[in-house]
């Protein structure tokens, strides 16, 4: 029984433990397609993340990307009807409504007195444009003219109504009559015809009726080829009003003719010292033009002193300033007139070659003197050679964005092998500019000494402006620049001296420059560019503009013939200027042309063409440094893959490589006569394959380039921190650590590759008298080795030698990088 009972419990314990195995089977496979459906849904979801991630980074590139567009425009088209003059066959045509009031007569028995204020309105819809009072006459004459356009007319009677401003505020303008004209009646004008004749019209009143007093005014349907449209009021710009009007008009700008001014200040002559200043006083030249006054190096006091020193300056026509150049005693700080002279510039010598002037020796005036007195003699005098420097061009911009290289003499320059051609169309999804979400956006083109400003359209985030301008081409390889701006002088506020206050600054919202050299020639180019500004808070798109440009040249082998032609003028090569001048000459350059611009009608602000000159480009930023950096670097990055790949045949890492790049080292060897030719075939065969990969669309900005995606907000900071800095305290302290540690790493760099080369440098000069034995005894055998041993043989060895298998080879750098390692550089004398 005993037995039994135990078997029994054997079997039970048997059975137990085989359930429990299959249940646990069971649970693993229950489990295990759980696991698997996990794992799938993460894969899932990862891959739906990456998608997501590539589509963001899709979008990403889309949003700054370039976009061709296929606007509705005349160009290569047969027009009937209604046509298009071929000057503006870059835009898409827009209708306007003009109308032109000239003058009014025989008004109300109430005007006869001379004591009407009278003005008109010009009434279509919603949409109300005024003229100048004319005050205290009863013949006024206005000879204005309004523009409405086509697809803002709401209304079928177009009302010109005539009144009488009353001086007291309570009391409504006096109506005196009305003109009206039904829209559908309107004749439509198209240039070459000539202007629609002004006719008189009788006044009505409000009913219908007529009324004493005739308005003589025209009425037509137009585009914007009409000669009176730039000087039109617009219904685009129907918030502006009074002297505003004119900041929202179309305009055409011609920069100065710039030359450069050359001092060339040799020596003076008995000079009467002042004792006061004592012995250990300097003497130095202050040239003083305009609001400029640059000064020559200082010398110790001596009465017949040489300098022998060149001032520049930036002069612009016509010459009517004068230089006043004077001898001046003690620092830079507090010094003394010894005596001046006032040089006018239209008797200055001009000059187109580097012919130097003849000296000439100036009477100096005595200090107390005033110049436009009578001149009294005395024994100082100084010489100096002035002239005007015709054979230079000067730069107002950087010179690789440079729209202009003729020089500034017009005897030098050469004809035009061109036209370019661009059309202004639109612009959409503009970025709110003012507190009120609103922007007043106009465009500014600059190419050569023509900038163009289109009409302001206000309030409006999706401007169209359709307006044409052409260029006359010297040089294919400029650039024109057009940025987009946000009018800030129709509701900025000017203080007493009638100068903008800081809210009426005209704020920037993107720029496009084009090289004329990548685009085709006859071929237009109709693409919308994006408009990047970079903010403190990073890159940021303000919008698309969208343009169209063609490039039309004379005669092809012109342009072509210009690729063999110095960029600048001869006189940058024979009397070349340095960084500095450069540098100094551009900032001249800026501000003359700031100042002649202001006294335009109306002015294009500091701000304005200051952006378009890019005269903050020199300004140290940690972004702009990286991105050079990056730059340099992806440069350097073909030498540094040849050099992996001859260390990846060197180390025999595919031996297949090693051995036909060896057979081809020996091919060339023995075949030397087919280097030459078989370097430009490789040329060629690369030239042939990318021409089908070759560029479309003309290049924009690049914000990865600049690495302006990845900017930090403190660098930012930093790049828009004025000059001198605003800040202070432990955010300078910061910054300016940094910038230590880049610059530390900056030196180290320069420093090691400067002690490479002085090694090498060192292998002659007997600083080292054991290692430059060495070598000169080195020299003596190699000299004999090569004169009876064959080239092919050395080059055969030396790169079987480079070449031999791994397992031949030592751990150890070899003996020529041993030796040049051991040489003595001028590191050694550095504190």
């Amino acid at each position: 029984m005993a037995n039994q009972n135990q078997k029994k419990n054997k079997e039970t314990t048997s059975n137990n433990q085989n359930l429990k195995k299959k249940k646990e089977d069971l649970s693993q496979k229950e489990k295990t397609p759980n696991n698997e459906n996990q794992n799938n849904n993460k894969e899932d979801l990862s891959q739906k993340e990456k998608t997501l991630n590539n589509q963001n980074q899709k979008k990403y590139r889309d949003d700054f990307s370039l976009k061709e567009t296929t606007p509705n425009i005349s160009a290569g088209k047969v027009i009937s009807g209604d046509r298009l003059p071929t000057a503006f066959d870059l835009v898409e045509k827009m209708q306007f409504l003009f109308a032109r009031v000239m003058r009014a007569k025989d008004l109300p028995e109430n005007c006869a007195c001379d004591s009407c204020n009278l003005y008109v309105e010009v009434k279509l819809g919603s949409l109300i444009g005024t003229t100048r009072c004319l005050e205290r006459t009863s013949t006024p004459e206005w000879d204005q003219v309004f523009a409405f356009a086509k697809d803002r007319i709401q209304d079928q009677v177009l009302e010109i109504v005539v009144k009488d401003k009353q001086n007291d505020i309570s009391d409504s303008d006096v109506f005196m009559g009305r003109v009206a004209f039904t829209i559908c009646d309107i004749p439509m004008r198209v240039p070459p015809d000539s202007p629609l004749a002004l006719q008189w019209y009788n006044l009505e009143d409000q009913k219908g009726e007529k009324v004493q007093g005739e308005l003589m005014v025209s009425v037509w349907m137009g585009t914007q080829a009409d000669e009176a449209f730039p000087e039109a009021w617009h219904s685009d710009a129907a918030e502006a009003s009074g002297e505003n009007i004119a900041q929202t008009r179309s305009k055409v700008y011609i920069s100065p003719r710039l030359w450069y001014l050359r001092v060339n200040v040799i020596q003076a002559q008995d000079l009467l010292l002042k004792t006061k200043s004592g012995n250990n006083s300097d003497i130095f030249i202050q040239g003083i033009l305009g609001n400029l006054a640059l000064r020559s190096h200082s010398i110790k006091s001596n009465t017949n002193p040489t300098w022998n020193e060149d001032l520049m300056f930036v002069v612009a026509e016509p010459f009517d300033d004068c230089l006043l150049v004077s001898i001046e005693q003690g620092n830079s700080y507090k010094h003394e007139s010894l005596g001046r002279c006032v040089v006018p510039l239209k008797n200055v010598e001009k000059r187109i070659d580097a012919t130097p002037p003849p000296s000439v020796w100036y009477n100096l005036l005595k200090p107390q003197e005033n110049a436009c007195e009578e001149k009294v003699k005395f024994s100082s005098k100084l010489n100096m050679r002035i002239c005007l420097d015709g054979g230079y061009h000067v730069l107002d911009e950087i010179a690789h964005y440079a729209s202009d290289l003729r020089p500034s003499s017009k005897y030098l320059s050469k004809p035009s092998i061109g036209v370019l051609e661009l059309g202004v169309l639109n612009a959409a999804g503009l970025s709110p500019m003012k507190k009120e979400n609103r922007t007043d956006a106009y465009c500014v083109a600059k190419y050569g000494p023509k900038w163009v400003r289109t009409r302001t359209i206000i309030n409006s985030l999706s401007p169209k402006w359709n307006e044409q301008y052409t260029w006359e081409v010297y040089d294919p390889c400029t650039v024109i620049t057009v940025v987009v701006f946000d009018n800030g002088n129709l509701l900025g506020v000017k203080d007493t001296a009638g100068q903008k206050t800081e809210g009426a600054v005209d704020r920037r919202i993107g720029k496009v420059r084009i090289r004329l050299s990548t685009l085709e020639s006859h071929r237009i180019y109709t693409h919308s560019y994006p408009l990047i500004n970079l903010h403190t808070q990073g890159a940021k798109k303000m919008g698309e503009i969208q343009l169209a440009v063609r490039f039309s040249c004379l005669s092809l082998l012109n342009v072509l013939q210009t690729y063999a032609q110095p960029l600048f003028p001869r006189m940058h090569y024979v009397c070349p200027l340095s960084i500095f001048q450069l540098d100094s000459l551009r900032n001249q350059a800026a501000a003359v042309t700031v100042l002649r611009f202001k006294r335009a009608e109306p002015p294009l602000s500091k701000e304005v063409v200051e952006y378009m000159l890019d005269m903050g480009a020199n300004v140290w930023s940690m972004r702009k440094g990286r991105a050079q950096f990056h730059r340099v670097a992806s440069l350097l990055n073909v030498f540094v893959f040849a050099a992996k790949h001859f260390d990846e045949i060197r180390a025999w890492k595919n031996s297949i490589t090693t051995v036909l790049s060896y057979f081809m080292f020996l091919f060339v060897i023995f075949l030397p006569r087919i280097i030459l030719p078989s370097i430009f075939s490789f040329f060629l065969l690369v030239g042939i394959w990318r021409y089908r990969t070759r560029p479309r669309y003309p290049s924009h900005m690049d914000i990865k380039l600049s690495y302006a995606d990845t900017a930090t907000v403190e660098e930012l900071e930093e790049e828009f921190d004025p000059f001198p800095s605003k800040f202070s305290g432990d955010n300078l302290k910061r910054r300016y650590d940094r910038l230590r540690s880049i610059a530390g790493r900056l030196l180290q760099v320069i420093g090691d590759l400067t002690t490479q080369v002085e090694r090498v440098h060192s292998l002659l000069s007997w600083r080292d008298p054991r290692a430059t034995a060495l070598f000169v005894v080195f020299c003596s055998v190699a000299m004999i080795v090569t004169y009876f041993v064959h080239f092919r043989i050395i080059m055969f060895v030396c790169v079987t030698y480079l070449l031999r298998p791994p397992r031949f080879r030592f751990d150890m750098p070899a003996i020529p990088q041993n030796f040049l390692r051991r040489m003595p550089a001028k590191s050694d004398y550095m504190l």
